[in-house]
C-alpha cells in the first residue's frame, strides 16, 4: 500500500539512471516477458540525455520515491519541430492504483506545456493496458501500431500523440 511519504521530484540525481533503467528491466521482464534489451534500452537513452536532464535544458524527469526507493518515473525529451517525447514511464507494482502514474503523468505534461511543446508522443506496446487507460484519460490517442522487436521478440508496439496547441 502506498503512504503518504511517496514523493514526486523533478531532476536527476545520481543513481535515477540506473535505478530507473533496472525498474524497467526487472518488472519488463517478469511481467511481459522481455528480455535484456529493455533495460539496455533505457540505460542508453536516459545516459545520452543525463546532461540535459540534469539541468532541464530540453528534457526532465521525474522519479516517484518512497522512503528512499524508487517506485515510479517519467521522462520528456524535446525532439525537435514543436515535438516532446514521453519517455521512461513506470509505476512498481506496490506503488500502483494509488494515482502516483497520474500524478508523473500530469507533471510531464504541464512541463510540456510550459516549455511550449505543439505535440507530445510516445511508443510503448500492446500489452500496457492500464498505461493506455492514462494515455487516453489524458488526451492521447493511438495513431499508428505495428510489430515490432525493438525490446523483445515480437511484440505490438504502438504510437500514441497528443496535441497540446492547434
Amino acid at each position: 500500500m502506498l503512504t503518504a511519504e511517496t514523493t514526486i521530484r523533478q531532476g536527476l540525481r545520481p543513481g535515477d539512471i540506473g535505478a530507473v533503467a533496472r525498474m524497467h528491466g526487472v518488472l519488463y521482464a517478469r511481467e511481459h516477458g522481455l528480455d535484456h534489451r529493455m533495460e539496455a534500452s533505457v540505460a542508453e537513452s536516459m545516459a545520452r540525455r543525463a546532461d540535459a536532464l540534469a539541468g532541464s535544458d530540453g528534457a526532465a524527469l521525474w522519479v516517484a520515491e518512497r522512503d528512499g526507493a524508487v517506485v515510479g518515473a517519467i521522462g520528456m525529451t524535446g525532439e525537435g519541430d514543436g515535438v516532446a517525447r514521453l519517455r521512461w514511464f513506470l509505476v512498481a507494482p506496490e506503488a500502483r492504483g494509488n494515482g502516483i502514474g497520474g500524478r508523473l503523468l500530469d507533471a510531464a505534461l504541464a512541463w510540456a506545456r510550459a516549455q511550449r511543446y505543439e505535440r507530445v508522443m510516445l511508443f510503448t506496446f500492446g500489452d500496457l493496458v492500464d498505461a493506455a487507460r492514462l494515455y487516453a484519460r489524458a488526451g492521447f490517442r493511438k495513431v499508428s501500431e505495428r510489430v515490432g522487436t525493438e525490446w523483445s521478440e515480437v511484440m505490438v508496439e504502438e504510437r500514441w500523440e497528443l496535441q497540446l496547441c492547434e
